[in-house]
C-alpha cells in the first residue's frame, strides 16, 4: 500500500516495529491486537496498514531481522577451533543480552508463525547453528574437543548460552564480562577443550 502524502514513514515505521516488539514481548503475540499497537504508536489503527500488511508480517519481520542481524554480526574465521568457540560464546551472550525482547520473541513466538514464515525462520536458525557445529566439528577433527555428538552439543550450547537472557539483569551481582568469563569456562568444559 502506498504511503500517503505528509506521512512520516521514516519515523512511524520504526515506531510500529518498536511498539510491536515491546507489546509482543510483554503481553504475547496472541494477546496483542493491531489496534493495541496503533494506540502504543499514537496513530489510528488503519494507519498501521501503511507500514505493514498485518500482525503476522510484523512478527515475522522482527524474527527475520533478529536472525539476519545475528548471522551478519558474527562469522568465525581464525581457523583455530578453541578461539572460534570462545568468540562464538562471548558474541552470543553479548548479542542476546543487548536484545532480550527480541530473543524472547524469537524463541517463544515461533508457534505463532504461519508455516511458510516458520520455515524461513527455521532455515535462518539452522544457518546459525551450522556455524557453531562447524566450529565443533573442526575442534573434534583437530583433536582439541572431545564431543560424542556435535549436533547435540550444538543444541545444548545454544540453549545454555541463550538462557542467560532469562536471569541476567544489568547492575546485578555479576557484570557482563564476568558472566562471559564464567559461561566460557562452562563451554570449554562441555567440549572438554
Amino acid at each position: 500500500m502506498a504511503r500517503t502524502q505528509g506521512s512520516h514513514a521514516e519515523t512511524t515505521g520504526p515506531k510500529v516495529r518498536e511498539a510491536a516488539l515491546k507489546l509482543f514481548a510483554r503481553e504475547g503475540y496472541a494477546a496483542v491486537s493491531m489496534r493495541r499497537i496503533a494506540a502504543e504508536v499514537g496513530v489510528q489503527a488503519g494507519a498501521l496498514y501503511l507500514y505493514t500488511p498485518d500482525k503476522q508480517t510484523l512478527l515475522f519481520d522482527l524474527m527475520r531481522g533478529h536472525m539476519e542481524d545475528l548471522l551478519a554480526d558474527f562469522a568465525p574465521g581464525s581457523g583455530r577451533p578453541v578461539a572460534d568457540l570462545e568468540a562464538f560464546a562471548r558474541h552470543h551472550i553479548r548479542y542476546h543480552l543487548d536484545r532480550p525482547d527480541l530473543v524472547f520473541i524469537a524463541y517463544m513466538e515461533l508457534r505463532n508463525l504461519d508455516p511458510d514464515n516458520f520455515r524461513e525462520i527455521e532455515a535462518l536458525r539452522r544457518r546459525y547453528e551450522d556455524r557453531l557445529e562447524a566450529i565443533l566439528k573442526a575442534g573434534v577433527a583437530d583433536g582439541v574437543f572431545d564431543i560424542p555428538d556435535t549436533k547435540l552439543a550444538t543444541m545444548a550450547l545454544i540453549a545454555m548460552l541463550t538462557g542467560v537472557t532469562t536471569w541476567y539483569r544489568e547492575g546485578g551481582r555479576l557484570g557482563r564480562e564476568a558472566v562471559g568469563d564464567i559461561y566460557w569456562d562452562m563451554v570449554r568444559k562441555v567440549v572438554r577443550a
